[in-house]
């Protein structure tokens, strides 16, 4: 009879929790998105089919799929399995699960899979608690964090997982995945008159970022909080999306002119020095649900295209800021994109860094001219007398003065070939660093005004 209690009240709380866990995929073919990791022929999707999983840690921005992830290897696996969350279990509740997995092994001969979520919660010694279990094999361990391992997870520990990175789910997937909710009839909305506006599931789309279950519940909260009109049909609007998302929509397509737009006035604003500018399109950008790294790529592009020598440190605060973003992620991470918009548009600019286009169209144009004896690389393997009948063969042609024999590290000589006129490509503006790059120049006698 308990039996039968239980099964109901599993029913009941089946059919009462939110969306996105009803709408979790069961098995890998309904799994979306991470086809690197568990596209058909791959090692991870294979471990799981061939119910031969070993310890592993699912890495991703929250709605990619780990738990998710988690969830398909349970309905697949003859093992049992069984969850913890970091943020509410101790050592106590690890002891708990250890102790009864050796219990099922002992006397059913069934190994255990411990899916713990957030584990990246655990402090040093919860993990090192966990660490003998996954090496004596006790449990398979499945960990799912949203902070980077390698900084957050102990070596030992790391050392016996093989690590999988997903990533945010595409804007495709994530829409997927919303048509799915509304069509299924068994767990989503499929059984209700429901009518979702293009431009309000682009909207939930967009500001979900990826975040597949931001975009479930927000599609939830939508429907449920939405009275029927006369013909019982629940209609979904923009305004209603806004709400729900608690995110008002800003004119922005990805792929469309008003992206490009945007992206240009950005662009533009940095170049022209206007910090303020510069953050306004970025914010517009940010809150458009725009992916950060697209955003830090163009002004990569920037710190050399538009700034270059003038400030050669900018490239680097720029990378830095990449490199940070991806160490941080998002909100936090919007300080990281905004120190770079502002150092790029309060930095001196110079455009000279684009004179490498110059030389390729010569290149193009002209082809290639024969490199000066004396610079070719054989002359710096000749040593004793192999290398004074060299010189003797060649005579002047075939001598390297090397700069740092001569007072300031230089001297004169031609590096063109020979039947090349200097073409001063590159001419160093009177700005910022590239000023004393300009001076320098004029000092050596190779201004190339």
């Amino acid at each position: 009879m308990s039996d039968l209690f239980d099964y109901a009240r599993e029913q009941r709380a089946e059919r009462n929790a939110p969306l996105a866990m009803r709408m979790r995929p069961r098995t890998l073919d309904e799994f979306v998105g991470q086809d690197d990791i568990v596209g058909r022929g791959r090692l991870l999707r294979r471990a799981i089919e061939a119910d031969r999983l070993t310890s592993i840690i699912l890495w991703g921005p929250p709605g990619s799929g780990k738990t998710t992830l988690a969830n398909v290897i349970a309905h697949g696996t003859q093992r049992h399995f069984t969850t913890l969350n970091a943020v509410t279990a101790g050592i106590k509740d690890l002891r708990d699960v250890v102790d009864q997995a050796r219990e099922r092994l002992g006397m059913y001969n069934q190994r255990t899979v411990l899916f713990v979520d957030e584990i990246h919660r655990w402090n040093r010694a919860q993990q090192d608690a966990l660490l003998p279990h996954v090496e004596n094999n006790t449990v398979v361990l499945i960990g799912a964090t949203t902070e980077n391992p390698f900084f957050s997870l102990v070596g030992p520990l790391l050392s016996r997982s093989r690590v999988f990175r997903l990533s945010a789910l595409a804007d495709d997937q994530v829409k997927l995945l919303l048509r799915r909710a509304l069509t299924d009839t068994e767990r989503g909305y499929g059984s209700r008159d429901i009518l979702l506006d293009d431009d309000a599931l682009e909207h939930l789309v967009r500001v979900a970022g990826g975040d597949a279950r931001s975009a479930m519940n927000a599609l939830e909260l939508a429907v449920e909080t939405t009275e029927p009109d006369s013909g019982g049909v629940i209609r979904i609007t923009l305004d209603v999306a806004q709400e729900s998302i608690q995110k008002r929509a800003v004119l922005y397509d990805r792929g469309g002119d008003e992206h490009y737009d945007t992206v240009s006035a950005f662009i533009k604003s940095m170049r022209g020095s206007d910090p303020d500018a510069a953050l306004y399109w970025m914010a517009k950008m940010i809150h458009a649900g725009e992916d950060p790294r697209f955003i830090l790529r163009r002004m990569m592009i920037l710190a050399s295209e538009d700034i270059g020598l003038a400030d050669p440190a900018a490239i680097t605060v720029v990378v830095s800021a990449a490199q940070a973003f991806e160490w941080v992620g998002m909100p936090e991470g919007t300080y990281f994109l905004s120190e770079a918009c502002l150092y790029l548009a309060t930095a001196p600019k110079s455009n000279s860094a684009g004179a490498v286009w110059q030389a390729l169209a010569h290149v193009e144009q002209h082809g290639t001219g024969d490199v000066p004896p004396y610079l070719r690389d054989k002359t710096d393997t000749f040593r004793g007398a192999a290398q004074t009948r060299y010189r003797e063969t060649m005579g002047d042609m075939g001598t390297y003065k090397y700069p740092h024999d001569f007072p300031g590290g230089w001297v004169a000589q031609r590096y063109l070939p020979f039947d090349m006129e200097p073409p001063g490509w590159y001419a160093p503006k009177d700005i910022g660093y590239e000023r004393q790059i300009r001076e320098r120049m004029a000092r050596l006698g190779r201004d190339n005004e």
